[in-house]
């Protein structure tokens, strides 16, 4: 399995933060150390081969610290979903968080017509983040989020164009901090990637993770 190299970025209700170049955001000077730890979980983290995880801007203002990664489903030259993954810190603890980590994140793909107009399609996309946390054993606190499905029909010169749906997963969470502060953020990203993988269509690995509720095939990969 390839090694997490990294690309995050921002979060839900946050993804459109000013953003600083780089992975990491931060006041100056030396970050904390339970940070400099859960980042450098992040980027040990162990993945499947068919998902690109590489660093991207992280937000400015949602946290103190932050750190972003941003990651691809990929078949061959052709993406089957998307997302980013923001790791936020505030040393001295934020209310709405119950904690000082945050983990904030936004998945899409493309989805048949007939699937968006599944009635249930919400439920199950959020069943997926939370059921892929507890399939790893994590631990968190504070969970919240949109399931949100968009349709494009085309029209005059495009009218060629086939119908397209999409769905958009944006949540964040708060993990449960271990030994000296620390949260395991490298298994929460794992979770977070068998989330990426289940909205692109792809087998579990798991034998424990085939009883997630699962939707018919979805429209064909996109082009990179």
């Amino acid at each position: 399995m390839a090694a997490a190299q990294g690309r995050l970025s921002d979060g839900a209700g946050g993804m459109d933060e000013p953003k600083e170049a780089g992975g990491t955001t931060g006041p100056g000077g030396t970050p904390p150390g339970p940070f400099r730890a859960a980042v450098d979980a992040l980027r040990g983290a162990r993945l499947r081969p068919q998902i690109e995880v590489e660093p991207t801007p992280a937000p400015k203002r949602l946290a103190p610290y932050a750190y972003a990664l941003e990651a691809a489903v990929v078949d061959g030259e052709e993406d089957l979903a998307d997302g980013r993954l923001v790791l936020l810190h505030d040393p001295a603890g934020h209310d709405a968080w119950r904690g000082t980590f945050r983990l904030v994140t936004l998945v899409r793909a493309e989805l048949e017509p007939e699937m968006a107009a599944d009635p249930l399609l919400p439920d199950v996309c959020w069943s997926w983040l939370t059921g892929a946390l507890t399939a790893r054993g994590l631990a968190f606190g504070e969970p919240s989020g949109t399931v949100t499905r968009a349709s494009s029909h085309y029209f005059g010169g495009l009218s060629e164009r086939p119908a397209a749906s999409q769905i958009e997963i944006r949540a964040s969470w708060t993990p449960r901090e271990g030994l000296g502060g620390v949260p395991d953020t490298a298994t929460h990203l794992v979770a977070w990637c068998d989330l990426l993988a289940q909205v692109a269509g792809l087998p579990p690995t798991a034998p424990g993770d085939a009883s997630v509720v699962t939707l018919p095939q979805r429209r064909g990969p996109q082009s990179r």
